[in-house]
């Protein structure tokens, strides 16, 4: 049986996380993956972030590891130990197939593909870090990086359309080919919530039923320019604008100084991590995303297959999800007035609204979970079907 391994990063986890004997839970990121080489017979293996990971049960049939990949390439320590324990599985297992995700998933995955020599190495770009706007360290030595690294892979996969050209133009291994492929998919029905107590939710937000709700969710730092979506709340003067932030991270304590100092403390409300996004979305009515740099943001899929408008920045990805002027408005990331402003028209025309979010109900299938599982396995199929033993 052919040998199959998927890896990729996530945030650090804490301790408790790490030792953690739940069962894995996979998600869309792997899971069109999975279940396509599974369905061609490979025997799964796969990276997650807990120690004594073989350990681990999953409702799939998978070989788990330890492969210690995270978020961050100046992490040296945590670096060193996901190649080493990369290394060791490659050569304990003769792996045919590693198919690679995120920056260090993709750096990690693809150095120790070559030095075992692994067949076939596939990379998903989740967003190049060269995107257009980037610095100039992103657009020239993470370009090279990304232009070398390409010479180790035979499929790099991308989620948007500006990825999907700029890889075109690299030199993969044995005259590899790039994909497009919309986002890791999204269970529209999911969505699409009839929920009984929206009044209550409302209420425990401190909310009334005429107040008008913008919705963003993600982490707080600076790449999601929070500041440009709160500038933009209070530059249009409405009371009954109220912003639900759902998230945490390090620049939650500036994002609060910045709400009080505009006078808005009122009306954003910083309510952590949730577990209730699709209620909460429910409950919306505007999405807000103003962020500098993204690949394919999950959330403003999830938002439009709730039916929500969206006010987003004119960055990639957002420009792949939503059409200006039929499913939302753009506009450039600091434009805090044209920001305000589209708020505004929004928030002052409830059939406009509806209009918006209609359109995004229809255009947001294309990126249905399913529609993924079917693009996914044509590549597989073309890509892994005479992958030798």
């Amino acid at each position: 049986m052919k040998k199959y391994l998927f890896i990729s990063n996530s945030t650090k986890p804490t301790k408790d996380q790490q030792i953690s004997r739940e069962k894995v839970k996979l998600t869309n990121v792997s899971l069109p993956c999975i279940e396509a080489v599974m369905n061609m017979g490979y025997e799964v293996y796969m990276g997650v972030n807990r120690s004594n990971a073989e350990e681990l049960d999953c409702e799939y049939d998978i070989n788990f590891y330890n492969s210690s990949t995270y978020r961050s390439l100046t992490d040296i320590k945590s670096n060193f130990t996901a190649f080493r324990n990369l290394m060791t599985l490659l050569k304990r297992e003769k792996i045919q197939v590693i198919h690679c995700n995120t920056p260090i998933g993709g750096l990690v995955g693809r150095i120790c593909g070559k030095l075992a020599k692994v067949p076939k190495v596939i990379y998903t770009a989740h967003g190049f870090h060269f995107y257009e706007g980037a610095s100039f360290i992103n657009r020239t030595v993470i370009k090279f990086a990304e232009l070398w690294m390409a010479r180790y892979t035979d499929v790099i996969i991308t989620m948007n359309l500006e990825d999907y050209k700029a890889a075109q133009k690299f030199k993969l291994r044995n005259g590899g080919k790039v994909y497009y492929v919309p986002g890791v998919g999204v269970d529209t029905k999911n969505y699409q919530l009839e929920y009984d107590n929206n009044e209550s939710l409302r209420r425990s937000l401190g909310l009334r039923e005429d107040d008008i709700i913008l919705i963003s969710m993600g982490d707080l730092v600076d790449r999601k320019n929070y500041t440009a979506s709160i500038n933009a709340v209070a530059k249009s003067k409405n009371q009954k604008l109220h912003f639900l932030i759902c998230g945490r991270g390090p620049e939650l304590d500036s994002l609060q100084k910045l709400a009080k100092r505009l006078g808005v403390e009122r009306n954003i409300h910083f309510l952590g991590f949730r577990t209730d996004i699709k209620e909460l979305l429910s409950v919306s009515d505007i999405f807000l995303l103003t962020s500098y740099q993204e690949g394919l943001p999950r959330s403003m899929m999830e938002a439009m297959a709730t039916g929500l408008p969206c006010v987003a920045s004119k960055v990639r990805g957002n420009t792949d999800l939503i059409e200006a002027s039929k499913g939302g408005y753009l506009c450039n990331p600091d434009d805090i007035d044209g920001l305000a402003e589209c708020i505004s028209k929004l928030a002052l025309n409830e059939q406009l609204r509806g209009e918006m979010g209609l359109a995004n109900l229809t255009s947001i299938r294309e990126y249905d979970v399913e529609n993924v599982k079917k693009i996914i396995s044509d590549i597989y199929l073309k890509e892994l079907s005479n992958v030798k033993d």
